[in-house]
């Protein structure tokens, strides 16, 4: 017998009980229904959650300055390492599996606009900078190349930090003191979602050229190297290869990871992804057990059919029909009845994901606009796949043994049944 055939009797044999299957079918759009908001609402925190760890930078490994734990090139352990400028352009020159490097040396430092003085934590960085550390511009500009031969001084700051020292006027164009000298703001970041940071939050954190340090302190060398591996993947073998170099060049093992301790941001993001995975995996389960509730119901109805239908069922094995007829006839009757119920619970599902408003996450601690950094329950592709192999799997399971029931029965005794 055709599937198209056997679907459509599935469908007629339904509709003579348009009530049963009516009442059956409310379990099955509940139960899909809570599926496909509780996968919607976890892919959405995994979103959210990933994009504010995301705020620290776009796969970025920083490096900064320790204390060895290994002798090595006749050196004591426990000797401190001190970078130098000249270890950033060896890095380049000698890591091809790294795109892009910056010095960067932290310190809080003294800004003066009128008659107010504020310290602000101010961050002194190289050209590739932002777009490692997805600094993105609001207002005015961010260094440029010139900044950088020129020795300009020129200051970036974040939103909360520009609001602390000039309050709600613009910063861009005005000029500040700091620690005694003139300098020019020609930027104003796009506040950003952000809950990892060094050294504070980039939204409270001014930035500075590099080559200014040693105006401001008669500094020329960084604390903090800052690098981007061309692929996520290459992470361990970037870091390998960038404290190979730094090993190199001041005596310590590579292997002695207490001598330029890192942090790997890549690998944290795959962490939150695992965590991430289990939220999903967590509700996917729950929405299940309640789509298993109305599988139970399908299953119901389905002995109810089977023991209404016994002397169909022997009248059909006593002209020619198989078990497996039997079977597959009465597993399409409980998937007809399933699916039905499982296109109007997306329906509904769909429909309550659009009307439920974001809910806030981040956006009222970081007082972002756009409901940046708020949870948006998201029906994607994905979520309607795992939804339906969910479905599919509780039709199955709700329809095989009344099945199996029906293709078992004896045709004489069937025939015989009233």
């Amino acid at each position: 017998m055709m599937l198209r055939e056997l679907i459509v009797q599935g469908w007629l044999a339904l509709m003579r009980n348009r009530l049963r299957s009516l009442l059956t079918m409310l379990g099955i759009v509940w139960g899909l229904a809570s599926v496909v908001l509780l996968l919607a609402y976890g892919e959405g925190v995994s979103r959210s959650v990933l994009n504010a760890f995301l705020g620290i930078g776009n796969n970025v490994i920083m490096v900064w300055e320790g204390q060895t734990s290994m002798q090595a090139g006749g050196q004591r352990s426990g000797r401190r390492i001190h970078f130098e400028f000249d270890d950033l352009q060896a890095i380049r020159d000698e890591v091809p599996i790294v795109k892009a490097v910056s010095g960067e040396w932290d310190d809080d430092l003294g800004y003066k606009y009128g008659t107010r003085v504020l310290s602000v934590s101010s961050k002194f960085i190289e050209q590739p900078y932002a777009g490692m550390r997805r600094l993105e511009i609001a207002e005015g500009r961010f260094f440029n190349d010139d900044d950088f031969l020129q020795h300009r001084r020129v200051v970036i700051f974040g939103p909360d930090a520009a609001k602390k020292v000039f309050g709600n006027r613009s910063p861009v164009g005005l000029n500040v003191n700091v620690n005694g000298q003139e300098f020019q703001v020609i930027g104003l970041l796009r506040k950003k979602v952000q809950d990892s940071s060094n050294n504070g939050p980039d939204n409270t954190n001014a930035f500075l050229p590099f080559y200014t340090l040693r105006d401001l302190m008669n500094r020329r060398d960084p604390e903090m190297i800052v690098f981007q591996p061309i692929r996520p993947e290459l992470n361990k073998q970037a870091l390998l290869a960038v404290r190979t170099v730094l090993a190199r060049r001041h005596d310590f093992d590579p292997r002695d990871d207490k001598a330029t301790p890192e942090w790997d941001t890549i690998d944290d993001g795959k962490d939150i992804a695992q965590f991430n995975l289990a939220l999903d995996a967590i509700l996917g389960l729950i929405g299940a057990l309640t789509l298993g509730v109305g599988g139970v119901g399908v299953m119901n109805i389905m002995l109810v059919s089977v023991t209404e239908r016994t002397r169909e069922i022997g009248l059909r094995k006593a002209l020619g029909a198989r078990p497996r007829h039997i079977l597959v006839q009465f597993l399409i009757e409980a998937l007809v009845l399933t699916f039905a119920g499982g296109l109007v619970g997306i329906l509904v599902a769909l429909a309550l994901a659009h009307a439920i408003p974001p809910m806030p996450l981040y956006a009222d601690l970081f007082k972002t606009q756009n409901h940046e950094g708020d949870i948006f329950l998201r029906t994607s592709g994905m979520v309607m796949g795992i939804s339906f192999l969910i479905l599919t799997v509780v039709g199955v399971f709700s329809g095989f043994w009344p099945a199996l029931k029906a293709a078992r029965l004896n045709p004489i005794e069937a025939l015989r049944y009233e």
